[in-house]
Formats: structure tokens, sequence, C-alpha cells
């Protein structure tokens, strides 16, 4: 009875605490929150001077005594201390029930982390002032995001192409079945592409303006129109600026060897899913969801892969953030039977 009253006047949370960006359910309300999951520090007195959207903007612009980081890294705590102060952030910027209780809060987490990495997830949220923590791992909640019927005794399969990981699971009866958990994501596309301005063109860029590149012209198929795009950087053997015009071509020939790498996890995926399951694969195929999953062709080339159906979630890049609201919602009626939580 008194957890019941503790909830009604509890701002319970649901986070995507993504490698490049948080997104934050607030019960009742949706997702009321979407920045980039970085932090800005002084580096000599470890203060936080700026988070999410301002600390973006500060990324490779800051002066010596200043660094911008990006506390996560392949979907795991890289510093705990900074994330600690990110959580910390993002839960009193949404909580606006100050004074009353503290929130319940679920996160989603790689399917491939280790107990301490999650034991470091758990800790840093209680630390910024969650009275529970409740980790759904993240395949679980893209499905439940993407409203696949993840209770019916048949298959539904995922692929969440995020920024530092990429997950893929076959999920039935409300548990996963099977899994990949891979760093080849988001941001592993971005490094293919500063590593192709350097060789092909000499020019240093920096992460900001490679994931502008990758979203504007990148694909992974023939485009109807190759379009041509204006990159300005530095050039490395002179130090100074430097514009070059690189085609939407160049751009899909760099990104083949991390998106021919995704492929591969999903076709790994589909090998051991039991045959019964691969029968219901057939007909409803898979749905893609993340960032990643914008890619100009990418629907298409695994469809031509796998030979399966594929769809591409509603909304792909609140898909977490949407699962752990929706599992937040029903907490205190029904658990999901693959969720590893602490209380």
């Amino acid at each position: 009875m008194f957890d019941k009253i503790f909830n009604i006047f509890s701002n319970d949370i649901g986070m995507d605490l993504g490698t490049a960006n948080t997104l934050v359910y607030l019960k009742g309300k949706g997702i009321v929150l979407r920045e980039p999951s970085v932090v800005a520090i002084d580096k000599n007195t470890r203060k936080v001077l700026a988070v999410g959207n301002e600390a973006k903007q500060m990324i490779g612009k800051t002066p010596n005594s200043i660094v911008a980081v990006r506390p996560l890294r392949n979907g795991v705590i890289a510093d705990f201390e900074v994330t600690y102060q990110m959580i910390k952030y993002f839960i009193h910027k949404v909580n606006t029930k100050k004074g009353l209780l503290r929130p319940r809060i679920v996160i989603g987490i790689p399917s491939g982390i280790t107990e301490v990495e999650k034991r470091a997830v758990h800790e840093s949220a209680q630390q910024a002032g969650a009275r529970e923590v409740y980790l759904i791992e993240e395949p679980m909640a893209t499905a439940i995001g993407a409203e696949l019927p993840i209770s019916e005794p048949s298959a539904s399969m995922i692929c969440d192409i995020g920024g530092g990981t990429t997950e893929i699971a076959v999920i039935s009866l409300g548990g996963i079945v099977v899994a990949k958990s891979t760093d080849i994501a988001g941001d592993e596309m971005d490094e293919v592409i500063i590593q192709y301005f350097r060789r092909k063109y000499n020019l240093v860029i920096g992460e900001s303006t490679a994931e502008e590149v990758k979203i504007k012209i990148g694909s992974v198929f023939p485009l109807k129109e190759e379009v041509t795009m204006e990159v300005k950087g530095r050039d490395q053997s002179k130090g100074l600026p430097k514009t070059v015009n690189v085609t939407s071509d160049e751009i899909r020939q760099a990104l083949m060897e991390p998106i021919n790498l995704i492929v591969d996890s999903i076709k790994q995926v589909l090998e051991e899913t039991p045959p019964e399951l691969s029968a219901d694969l057939v007909d409803r195929g898979m749905v893609l969801a993340g960032g990643g999953s914008l890619l100009k062709g990418f629907c298409e080339l695994i469809r031509q892969e796998t030979e399966l159906p594929v769809h591409r979630a509603a909304d792909p890049l609140s898909c977490v953030a949407l699962g752990c609201g929706k599992y937040l919602e029903i907490l205190d009626k029904v658990k999901v039977s693959s969720v590893p939580f602490y209380k």
C-alpha cells in the first residue's frame, strides 16, 4: 500500500543512456529530453562546466584547460564520475516534483555487458538520486518501444544500430532467445569516414563533421542521383584550413567495411536461431531501429542479404527510451522475464 502511495508522488524516469545521445522518458508524459551524452569538464579541477547540447558544441573547440568528453564508450561507462554527474544533471532537469520522493529509474543497457559494468550503471544512477534502479537489456527495450508482440510464442527480431553498439536479438515468449552485441555501430562509421579523408585528401576532420557527412550523403546502395558535399577541415601536411568536395559514392565505399560487419552479425544471429523461430521470421522478418538504421538503403541491403522482410521502426531514434518508459508504466504489475535488475 505504501509503495503505491510513494509511486503516485514519484517522478519515475525511463532512460536510454546511449553512447551518443541520452533520451529521458517521464512517466505519464513521454519523452521529455533528448540530448547528446557529452560533458565538458575543467581538466584541472574536474568541475563539470556543461552537459548535453551545450557540451557537444564545445567538442574540438575548447581551450587546453577544458575538455569535452563522452563518458560512455561502446554502451558502457568509461568514466564513472563524469557519468554520475551527467545522469544527475538529466534527472534534475526533468524532475519537476523536487522536494518529494526520489524517482525510480529504468535504464536500457547493452545485452553483452558484464556484471561489473551493470553494477557501474546501477551505482551511477543511484548516486545521482534514484530511489530504485532497474536495468533492462536494450534489445528488449527496443522491441517493446517498437511495439513488437514479444509475449507471443513466435519470433520477433530486432536490430538496433546505435552510436556505440549494435544490438541484434530474436525474442519470443517475453524473453531473449538469441542475442549479439557488437561495438560496430555509428561511432565506427564516423571513424572510417575520418580515416578516409586522411588517406584520400590528406584532410583532418572532427567527429561532428564526419557525422554530418554520414547523415547528409551516407548510403549503402547506389543512389538514383549521386550527390556532392563540401567538407572543411585542416590540411594534414600544411596545417592550413582546406576545403574539398566529396561524393556520396566515395562515402558509400568508405562505409562498406563496418556495414558488412553489421550484416555478418545479423547472419550469425539468424544461424543460431532455433528452426521453429526461423520459420516465423520468413513471414515477420526483422525490425531496424537506432540512428544507424536511417542510413540510406540499409533496409534494402539487409533484405537482399538475408532474404527476409525488413522494416524500420516508426520512431527508430526513440525505441529504447519508449521501451524503458512502457516498462516503467507496468513496473508494479509485471516484470519482463529477461530483464535483470538491482534493488
